[in-house]
């Protein structure tokens, strides 16, 4: 994809969704640190369920580490890794505590030495809740980077580094969140929805999928369920 069509692809997703937002709910950093650890091979839907429940009764460190493993447990069995998880966000909470006053730290180094912290997770903590222009390739965002031509690359690191070399710096703030509503809604894995792709004239992907006898003409870039 040339400059020019990177600056068009992004002014078009800007112009459906001048300000995008994660789906993920929350109101403190801390919050939003435990649903991204629970959102890994889930969807942002069944994390929002459980969260709900889970923030109403303990929404700190401390009052989940009150909690216990088997009360915690009992809130989050219904997201895949659930034990996993449910070992993570203790030993995370007790990390944030002992190390950080129980407050979610913004340098990188920090949010990665949490359990259950990866680089993914720590960019879309440092994007959302600090404003960093990070870019979290997730599933979503590593097809439309190759699919359409955007940033190719062989694994998400490599799709990391491109992205940030190549997007318009106007632009990489919000540049996660249009590419995984892109993937998610219309840039699908199995049949990608190019009849009603905001970006259809810039994606390098062929051919284009026609749309369905039954499909309801319409230029949305994004439907939500």
């Amino acid at each position: 994809m040339t400059p020019a069509k990177r600056q068009s692809f992004f002014a078009r997703l800007r112009g459906e969704d001048p300000e995008p937002r994660t789906e993920l709910a929350w109101s403190t950093p801390f919050e939003l640190l435990v649903a991204v650890i629970l959102s890994a091979q889930a969807t942002d839907k069944s994390v929002n369920l459980v969260t709900a429940k889970l923030f109403a009764v303990a929404r700190t460190p401390a009052a989940i580490l009150k909690l216990g493993r088997a009360g915690l447990k009992e809130h989050v069995r219904t997201i895949g890794l659930f034990n996993a998880k449910t070992d993570n966000i203790m030993a995370t909470c007790a990390m944030l505590l002992e190390r950080h006053g129980g407050e979610v730290p913004r340098d990188r180094a920090a949010l990665e030495a949490l359990a259950g912290v990866g680089r993914k997770t720590a960019n879309v903590v440092l994007n959302v809740v600090f404003g960093e222009p990070t870019i979290a390739v997730d599933t979503h965002i590593f097809r439309v980077a190759n699919r359409t031509g955007l940033a190719p690359g062989r694994n998400v690191e490599e799709v990391e580094r491109r992205l940030l070399k190549v997007v318009p710096a106007e632009f990489r703030q919000h540049a996660h969140h249009w590419l995984i509503l892109l993937g998610r809604y219309t840039c699908k894995a199995r049949r990608p929805e190019c009849w009603h792709c905001a970006v259809h004239a810039e994606c390098a992907f062929r051919p284009k999928t026609p749309a369905p006898v039954e499909a309801v003409s319409g230029s949305a870039w994004r439907k939500r369920s």
